[in-house]
């Protein structure tokens, strides 16, 4: 049989012997006191000393063997103690009666012992969690002066490092190693660490080395303590009028920059440095409309920000060289600004400028998603999206002159920002991240401002219209490719929609310009190229000769809208002469008309102009070219070497083949291979350097797998936009302009 712990300790031999002992012990007490004691019981602590010893707190001492003659009549409460063998010596002296009381009872002790036990253990368990969480704050101090201290240590230790001199060598020939990273010094902080150093030695002399030093326990309090004080006392403002019930806060000042711009590092010459500002603001500005030329002078962006100062300087440096080679200036202000950005992904950003810096460097790239993403995160860290709503506020707060300029200038960023990041994500397929439209709720509050800039109308305009392309997205997303009739009468709604946009923000850019400005002309060209776009969107995988009466209507009514974008691309001197400024999505939106218009030649050349068709394309080609856009100009030519091919033109209707005798850009010898590399006779025969209008050599064929599959054609047939947008209708090319090809390749993963 099994027995408990309690039992198994109780009946083992060492508590026989102990109890045999106990036994002897009381026998020799009871012949030792008279026969009238009945208890053999060890009285407690308490009962060996008598009332008067008690109560006097003294040392109670027995006298004799035998008990004291009582004078006086015993207290019924008291009893003599088994154990009691005469007066104690301090009573016989005094005379006083030595009187033992009865012990309490036992029944009382076990529920009070319960109560205080738990009493005390609950208090028990209160102090270990506060001993708890006042190590995890010391141990959270430590590790924050720990922070600071390493930082300043490593600032003193090691230098900034100088940026390398570029000269006139060739970039490509400079390795595959990133360029190197501005110094960076890290600014004091506002506070310090308010004297708080943590202490290991012990804090009085009976502490030992090993013991938990007392100033380590209070220390989180102290520290804590510091912090209420300094706030507290930088709160406290003297003043004589009567306290106000809301305290306005303080706005935290601005630090310093943190980076030197190119000419203060010398890299760029002032003169040189404001030739490239002047060509940025001759048109980029236009196509980012995120600047006021009145109040972002020259002198106030190198002041204030020198991120967006290089980053201007790095951009109008790409447009100054045209179709040529880039200058060393290009590269030097790319360096610094692709620097200043690298180093602000993982450090706090202050400045609502530096949004903008991010965002020229998106806007003028080949692939501005992941740097337009960076730059939207920094904008929401830095509030930029409730600019609109504090300018909105009619709650009668005054506003310095400062403070007005600061909302609206973080009102203009947010608008381009948020216009930007919804055209990449819908340009590439890719989903969009941000969809709260509350954020440019107020947009036109911006144009009747007394600051308003002159580009703003434009702004408000590409918010507005990216705002219809976001929902007629996603309602045809959500239809999974079914053109039915409720697909098609949601594309007559939206073209519907489309035309009153066009409506309204021509009327706000009539009221300070006319019909010929540049403005209007590229809202024109905005409204065609939309319906062009959602009629893409509508009939993505569909093939033409499986089309039903209306949506071959509605391609139909998608050729007109390209033919339109086209023409006002051509005909317009200043819309052609602005397109050496212009960013990816413009590019993009003349070199997709264009091949629309291909595609719909290549599927009805007996319905279609195919002479008018392949001028046009020719001539936009040409231009493309001439502003460094090479991606977009080959792409067509493909596509009109294909259609000549189909329809067995000659090459140069109505109009020469440009770069008749000249060799092919650079960057496009990759896609270019020498005849006997085409071994697949089931594949169309791949075109030649004569068919693009180029020079032929020795490798004269180019690669049937650098053409993407929405130009083959097997694809001819399909109309609709491709998933992953113009992804998948341009070549991908690293030609020796843009930003993409110039640097030698990046590491694709960490």
């Amino acid at each position: 049989m099994s027995m408990s712990p309690g039992a198994s300790i109780s009946n083992g031999p060492e508590s026989a012997v102990k109890r045999r002992r106990t036994n002897d012990a009381d026998t020799n007490a009871s012949s030792a006191i008279p026969a009238a004691t009945p208890s053999t019981h060890i009285p407690k602590r308490g009962a060996r000393a008598c009332t008067a010893c008690r109560k006097g707190k003294n040392r109670c001492e027995g006298e004799g063997d035998f008990p004291p003659l009582l004078t006086g009549p015993l207290p019924r409460s008291a009893r003599l103690s088994s154990t009691f063998k005469g007066p104690c010596r301090r009573c016989a002296l005094s005379g006083t009666p030595c009187i033992f009381e009865k012990p309490e009872k036992k029944n009382v002790a076990p529920a009070v012992a319960g109560a205080n036990a738990e009493r005390l253990s609950r208090l028990e368990g209160q102090y270990l969690v506060m001993q708890s969480h006042m190590i995890g704050m010391q141990s959270s101090l430590d590790r924050i002066l720990s922070v600071v201290q390493g930082q300043a240590t490593a600032g003193a230790m090691f230098p900034p490092p100088q940026p390398q001199a570029v000269g006139n060598r060739p970039f490509d020939e400079r390795g595959d190693k990133f360029p190197p990273l501005p110094g960076f010094a890290p600014p004091p902080h506002k506070y310090a660490t308010y004297g708080i150093i943590p202490s290991t030695a012990p804090s009085s002399d009976d502490e030992s080395e090993e013991t938990l030093p007392r100033a380590t326990m209070n220390a989180p309090i102290e520290a804590l303590q510091g912090l209420a004080n300094a706030a507290a006392e930088a709160a406290a403002v003297p003043s004589t009028s009567a306290p106000r019930v809301k305290k306005r806060k303080r706005a935290e000042p601005i630090p310093r920059n943190a980076f030197p711009h190119v000419v203060d590092k010398g890299l760029v010459a002032d003169s040189e440095a404001r030739e490239l500002y002047n060509i940025f603001f001759a048109g980029c500005h236009l196509f980012i409309p995120v600047f006021d030329p009145l109040y972002d002078t020259y002198e106030s962006l190198m002041e204030r920000t020198p991120w967006t100062f290089d980053a201007i300087l790095a951009v109008a440096g790409k447009i100054r060289s045209g179709n040529g080679p880039l200058s060393p200036t290009f590269y030097k202000c790319l360096e610094e600004a692709q620097g200043i950005a690298r180093s602000s992904l993982f450090g706090p950003v202050v400045r609502k400028e530096a949004v903008q810096g991010m965002l020229l460097l998106a806007a003028w790239s080949t692939n501005g998603w992941l740097p337009s993403g960076h730059a939207m995160r920094m904008a929401l860290d830095l509030g930029l999206h409730r600019a609109l709503e504090k300018l909105a506020d009619d709650s009668g707060k005054q506003r310095t002159q400062d403070e007005e300029r600061d909302i609206v200038v973080s009102a203009r960023i947010w608008l381009c920002l948020y216009w930007f990041d919804h055209q990449m994500s819908l340009g590439t397929g890719r989903p969009i991240v941000l969809r709260d439209e509350n954020s440019i709720r107020h947009c036109r509050l911006l144009l009747n401002h007394p600051m308003a800039s002159p580009t703003d109308v434009r702004l408000i305009s590409q918010v507005e219209l990216i705002a219809q392309k976001t929902q007629i997205y996603e309602t045809l997303s959500s239809m999974n490719g079914q053109v039915n009739h409720n697909t098609l009468a949601f594309v007559r709604r939206a073209i519907i929609a489309l035309e009153k946009w066009y409506t309204e923000c021509d009327e706000l850019h009539r009221q300070t310009m006319d019909e010929n400005s540049l403005l209007r002309k590229i809202l024109a060209g905005e409204l065609h190229y939309a319906k062009l776009w959602l009629v893409c969107v509508a009939l993505r995988g569909v093939s033409w000769d499986k089309m039903p009466f209306e949506q071959r209507e509605l391609a139909f009514q998608a050729k007109d809208a390209a033919s339109s974008c086209l023409d006002i691309f051509l005909s317009s001197p200043e819309y052609r002469a602005a397109l050496r400024y212009a960013v990816h999505d413009s590019l993009v939106t003349a070199a997709f008309s264009g091949l629309f218009l291909l595609k719909m030649a290549s599927l009805f050349p007996a319905e279609l102009d195919l002479g008018m068709i392949t001028v046009q394309v020719e001539q936009l080609a040409q231009l493309l070219s001439d502003v460094a856009a090479e991606r977009y100009a080959l792409t067509l030519r493909i596509m009109l070497a294909n259609l000549r091919r189909k329809v067995g033109l000659g090459s140069g209707i109505q109009s020469p083949v440009p770069h008749t005798m000249g060799p092919p850009p650079a960057g496009f010898a990759d896609m270019v291979v020498t005849p006997t590399a085409y071994v697949d006779p089931n594949l169309p025969p791949p075109f030649t350097m004569e068919e693009l209008g180029f020079a032929p050599g020795d490798r004269n064929i180019v690669s049937p797998a650098a053409i993407p599959l929405w130009l083959q054609e097997q694809s001819l047939n399909d109309l609709g936009l491709p998933v992953n947008g113009s992804d998948g209708i341009f070549l991908q090319i690293a030609g020796s302009n843009g930003w993409a090809g110039d640097f030698a390749p990046m590491p694709e993963a960490w």
